[in-house]
């Protein structure tokens, strides 16, 4: 064989132990690539990127291309997605203990749930999500809910009565909103805008960040900043994924989720700052002060149908940080 042969077969023998050794991991998401989501993983990949020598890389789907937030929990369950990063919403359906985090008024602000989330108690419920099937990389953020609708301003539980508002697939949510005296109507956040605008739901509630990614002031008039759940969010990789990787692979795993949780919650923050004046401006009426202590008495049957199954030991714990 000749020597420029030799060389050419070790170049393309190189070429594909090189290809074969670059490992893609495919990450879905419900909102835009310029969302806060979008913001948090493209940072996610340049970090592991860069820790992997290009060794790693990430290809999203965003925009509820794969699917809604429990299909997608599903797939990344059974091995079929690598990664998802998700509300925390669907999560009880999985992980029932995760139901805490979903209860209305238990978080002050947002030091409080940051705290909690990244402290002892976040810990621990993210091992309770591992042993359910997943790696549970980190908690990131989509922060405090707040109410819109396409009839009036929202001041007081009453206000809310037989109002269709769409909510996540998450029993707390629902027990709350009933409570409340709406009308909840669990849905996909895909088809979200759509039945907003033909009138299939009057209402919805999500954090400023999403409210305005997803132009929902084109479809709503008013908005009430209720602040009523912290929403968190979580990024979910496939068991089976993760078991195969070195341990080095996996501390660049954690490193990229830790830069993407910084720049998710960053992203957080400066829409809550002045997110609400860019919806003001785009037309909705903004309701800033609610009847707070008649909200928090109305959605105790959302506590009691936790404490029923889990005590408040953990609700003590959360309240006391």
């Amino acid at each position: 064989m000749s020597l420029r042969l030799l060389l050419a077969t070790a170049a393309v023998a190189g070429f594909a132990a090189s290809a074969s050794a670059q490992t893609v991991i495919e990450v879905g998401y419900a909102t835009t690539t310029d969302s806060h989501y979008g913001m948090g993983m493209t940072r996610f990949g340049e970090v592991l990127e860069d820790l992997s020598g290009g060794e790693m890389t990430l290809v999203q789907h965003p925009a509820a291309a794969l699917g809604g937030e429990r299909e997608m929990i599903e797939a990344v369950q059974i091995g079929t997605l690598d990664m998802v990063i998700t509300s925390s919403g669907p999560l009880p359906n999985f992980v029932p203990e995760t139901q805490v985090l979903d209860l209305p008024f238990l978080f002050r602000d947002y030091d409080h749930a940051r705290g909690v989330l990244d402290g002892e108690i976040g810990q621990e419920l993210l091992a309770k999500i591992d042993e359910a099937g997943f790696k549970a990389l980190a908690w990131t953020e989509n922060g405090f809910r707040h109410i819109t609708n396409s009839r009036q301003p929202v001041k007081t539980p009453a206000d809310l009565a037989g109002l269709k508002i769409r909510t996540m697939e998450n029993p707390i949510h629902l027990k709350a909103f009933e409570a409340l005296g709406a009308a909840p109507t669990p849905m996909s956040f895909a088809e979200l805008f759509t039945a907003l605008q033909q009138g299939v739901v009057d209402a919805q509630e999500n954090p400023i960040v999403v409210i305005s990614v997803s132009n929902f002031a084109e479809v709503q008039d008013y908005l009430t900043l209720s602040g009523h759940l912290y929403s968190p969010a979580i990024i979910l990789m496939s068991d089976a994924l993760w078991s195969g990787l070195s341990e080095e692979e996996q501390g660049w795993i954690m490193e990229a989720a830790a830069a993407s949780v910084e720049v998710t919650r960053g992203r957080v923050s400066e829409l809550e700052e002045n997110g609400v004046q860019g919806l003001i401006d785009k037309g909705m009426e903004v309701v800033t002060e609610i009847d707070r202590p008649a909200f928090e008495a109305a959605v105790q049957p959302a506590y009691t149908a936790y404490t029923d199954q889990y005590g408040d030991e953990l609700i003590e714990r959360i309240r006391a940080q």
